[in-house]
């Protein structure tokens, strides 16, 4: 008898900018791209659209947040969260879906953001990201960036 190993693995990258200033004022203060967490609900979501008992559970949301603990993978909230829909959303045929994020001058000021997430519709939240240290986000402040998921 054959037997088949399931070499599956879903997994998410994040990308982000920090920018001070606006316009020609504008400086990059940081460029960060890592690994990020993707939780049990997610599978949970995943398993329950392919089956059929759900549906319109796509990601739709990105949140920024204050917790610094290293995620795992039984997380299911952001803590104090600054929620947003995401910008631009996409996929490329070899298994990937990308969402584009922005957080603007005008957003979120005041947030110590230590955490990001990316959340379904029914905004549960599907994949995880901490930072050590945190953004102080003030009305000169902006973030951008991308998150994939690849199956």
């Amino acid at each position: 008898m054959e037997k088949f190993k399931d070499n599956v693995c879903l997994r998410g990258v994040f990308k982000m900018k920090v920018y001070k200033g606006e316009g020609k004022k504008r400086k990059l203060l940081e460029n960060f791209e890592e690994e990020n967490l993707i939780v049990n609900q997610a599978r949970d979501v995943m398993a329950r659209l392919i089956a059929g008992e759900i549906t319109n559970q796509s990601i739709k949301f990105i949140s920024f947040g204050t917790n610094g603990n290293v995620p795992v993978s039984d997380d299911e909230i952001i803590t104090n969260p600054f929620t947003k829909e995401i910008g631009v959303i996409f996929t490329l045929p070899t298994g990937r879906a990308i969402f584009e994020w922005k957080l603007t001058t005008a957003e979120a000021n005041g947030l110590a953001i230590m955490e990001f997430g990316l959340l379904t519709s029914d905004k549960m939240l599907f994949a995880r990201r901490t930072r050590i240290e945190p953004i102080h986000k003030d009305s000169d402040i902006s973030l951008e960036g991308q998150w994939t998921i690849i199956f």
